[in-house]
């Protein structure tokens, strides 16, 4: 552990330049007494590294020094050849610039490292996009990016998903992030965040005018934010339904993210009752999909709902 955590201090120090101490301290979860001694051992090492106390000290490299990444671990060589979302490379223009990156730090990997980084890279692959998503529009990320990268505020012409005409915003950008394929731009607007598809923004300018962050917010605590508003979004209408055990398992993966009761099974039984929350009586419809497999047992108004649109598909395509 003394091993990983010294080499981490050189590589951040080698990075950010001086550091205080204090903050290798937090970053590392050690005390400032450990990265002390562990400056100590580094100097007793080779390694031209010494440290300033004062208001504007920190621990800092002699100008000029650099090292390589000699110290990798065959798990750290094996974890850098697994591309978590590939898509995302080619969206932000940057495969080949990932291509020439992998190709410098595998000639830069200890050789007994290097045959188990290339048959990782060649044996996992994580594909990051959803099954039968669907066609999707194209997206332009080169103005969110360029306001993302040199923190300027952004207009955006953006249409909603209910929406039939885009609206106009001006938002502060934190930065993008790419969700199951699906690329968003987390900014505030007024103030608060705000989540916004990149594949609905119709037109993205980029503002003379400085980004306006919140203090102390990074990317990752807005993003945090927004991701709970939406997964924890609550539904307000429960829903009882039975389900045949035929069925059950698609029913479940289906609707996992609406599920509010685990179904009552006793093994046996061929209905199994389960538990739903929707955010209205028309979210309800997609239980359709299931056919006379599925039955909705409660609220009276979820089962008048699904019967009236039975019902006017059946004249829809009923003859005469």
């Amino acid at each position: 552990m003394k091993s990983d955590r010294l080499l981490s201090i050189l590589l951040l120090l080698q990075t950010r330049g001086r550091v205080p101490a204090h903050e290798l301290a937090d970053r590392l979860e050690v005390s400032v007494r450990t990265i002390y001694r562990d400056v100590e051992a580094l100097s007793a090492s080779g390694v031209p590294v010494y440290a300033e106390r004062g208001r504007h000290g920190g621990i800092e490299l002699l100008a000029g020094f650099r090292t390589d990444v000699t110290g990798l671990t065959a798990d750290e060589s094996r974890a850098l050849f697994i591309l978590a979302a590939q898509g995302a490379h080619a969206a932000l223009g940057l495969d080949a610039a990932l291509g020439s990156a992998l190709r410098k730090v595998m000639a830069a990997l200890p050789a007994p490292h290097r045959p188990a980084a290339e048959i990782t890279s060649r044996r996992v692959l994580v594909d990051a996009t959803r099954w039968k998503g669907g066609p999707q529009r194209a997206v332009d990320l080169d103005v969110l990016q360029d306001a993302v990268f040199t923190d300027r505020r952004l207009r955006l012409r953006y249409r909603h998903g209910g929406d039939a005409e885009p609206r106009t915003y001006t938002v502060d950008p934190y930065g993008l992030v790419s969700k199951a394929g699906v690329w968003y731009l987390v900014a505030d607007r007024r103030g608060k965040p705000q989540l916004f598809r990149a594949d609905r923004v119709r037109t993205a300018t980029l503002l003379p005018d400085p980004v306006r962050r919140r203090p102390g917010v990074e990317l990752g605590d807005a993003w945090e934010v927004l991701r709970r508003q939406v997964e924890e979004r609550p539904g307000g209408l429960d829903v009882t339904v039975r389900v045949q055990r035929s069925r059950l398992d698609m029913f479940l993966r289906l609707n996992a993210a609406a599920l509010s009761e685990l179904p009552e099974d006793d093994g046996t039984s061929e209905w199994v009752i389960a538990g739903l929350s929707h955010g209205s009586i028309r979210e309800a419809r997609t239980l359709l999909a299931f056919g006379d497999t599925v039955e909705v047992l409660a609220p009276a108004e979820v089962r008048e709902e699904l019967a009236g649109t039975a019902a006017a598909i059946s004249a829809l395509y009923g003859d005469g």
